[in-house]
């Protein structure tokens, strides 16, 4: 199982000290918050990581090799800085190779039992979503039919739906829908703009079976302000500590 942990967009933001939420690399529980990643990619059984950086992201090399601990990393570089996260993942087009792949935003503040949760997950395609949680402004929303997804949007609302949820940030697919994935990367970026991967990946809902896998109840944060940075500290993560435990 690869992971693919996106870091390019993070990068895109003026680099700050480490502990700023808008630094490549933000600090919540006294370590970077890729850290805390790696250490759940390694306790779900991932195999190896992809991290995708960008222009400013300099320290995220650094750091990953300090906290892998053994599991194996390469790098891949996004130069471009004024695209979408649909060119990010792309980049890392070479990680869906015949196994499950794991893909998550680098700015997320999370408990292990959540990607416990959609790794031991049945279905090969799965996202998780929070029904229990407000989607932000400008955040997609995950919506479901019995289970199955079937809409990432953010403005789009399907004819038929029963239960709508916000979106995490981290999904799996298998190997033939990752390589679905991919084309579906290369429509967007062709048709140009700056597309995000959720567009692509709401395309590919709409012919591909995904599930949905809820963690409403655990807790967990974006961080992409100030205020995101200080709830994770004084909020969020004293609750994950209780959950993971120390280690």
């Amino acid at each position: 199982m690869t992971a693919i942990i996106l870091a390019a967009g993070r990068a895109r933001q003026p680099a700050s000290p480490a502990g700023d939420a808008h630094s490549p690399v933000p600090s919540v529980g006294g370590r970077p918050v890729v850290a805390w990643m790696l250490d759940h990619l390694r306790a779900v059984g991932a195999s190896r990581a992809v991290v995708v950086v960008g222009p400013g992201a300099e320290p995220v090399p650094a750091i990953v090799t300090r906290a892998r601990r053994g599991l194996p990393v390469r790098y891949v570089d996004d130069p471009g800085e004024a695209h979408g996260s649909a060119q990010s993942l792309y980049r890392a087009r070479d990680a869906f190779r015949g196994e499950v792949t794991l893909i998550m935003d680098a700015a997320l503040v999370f408990p292990r039992e959540a990607l416990r949760r959609l790794v031991e997950a049945r279905a090969p395609n799965a996202l998780l979503c929070d029904r229990g949680g407000r989607a932000r402004t400008g955040e997609p929303r995950v919506y479901t039919r019995t289970n199955r997804v079937v809409a990432l949007a953010r403005d789009v609302v399907p004819m038929s739906w029963d239960t709508v949820g916000a979106n995490v940030g981290i999904w799996k697919c298998g190997a033939s829908v990752g390589r679905d994935l991919v084309a579906l990367l290369e429509e967007l970026i062709s048709d140009g703009g700056a597309p995000d991967y959720e567009d692509a990946v709401h395309r590919l809902v709409g012919a591909r079976l995904f599930r949905a896998v809820d963690v409403a109840g655990l807790p967990w944060t974006r961080v992409q302000s100030e205020h995101d940075l200080l709830r994770a500290e004084q909020v969020v993560f004293p609750m994950i500590q209780e959950l993971d435990g120390a280690a």
